[in-house]
C-alpha cells in the first residue's frame, strides 16, 4: 500500500490574479472565506466537503485552520463584503432598478 504525504502548508494559496488575492484552496477557486461562510452557517467540515464535492476533507480542514490562525484577516474580508453588499442593495433600492 502506497501512501502520499501532503505538506499542509501547500493546501492554501494566494494569487493576486485569482479571487482578488484572497486565500483559497490550492487548485480551486474556493476561498477560505467561502468555506468559513458555510461553517458559520452550522455545516460541519464533513458536510462542507460533501456540498462542495470536489474538495477533500483535508482541504476543508486546511481552510478552517487558516481561518482560525488568521481570524482577523478573514473576518475583515467578511465585514468588507457585507458592507459592500449593503451599499449595493441601498443603491439598487434608491435607483428603483
Amino acid at each position: 500500500m502506497s501512501t502520499t504525504t501532503i505538506d499542509i502548508g501547500t493546501l492554501i494559496v494566494h494569487s493576486s490574479d485569482i479571487r482578488e488575492g484572497r486565500p483559497r484552496i490550492t487548485g480551486t477557486g474556493v476561498t477560505v472565506q467561502r468555506v468559513v461562510g458555510w461553517y458559520k452557517l452550522g455545516l460541519s467540515p464533513e458536510e462542507i466537503a460533501e456540498e462542495l464535492g470536489h474538495l477533500t476533507l483535508a482541504q476543508v480542514h486546511a481552510a478552517l485552520a487558516y481561518y482560525h490562525a488568521n481570524r482577523e484577516e478573514i473576518e475583515s474580508a467578511i465585514a468588507t463584503d457585507a458592507a459592500e453588499a449593503k451599499r449595493l442593495a441601498r443603491k439598487h433600492r434608491n435607483t428603483g432598478t
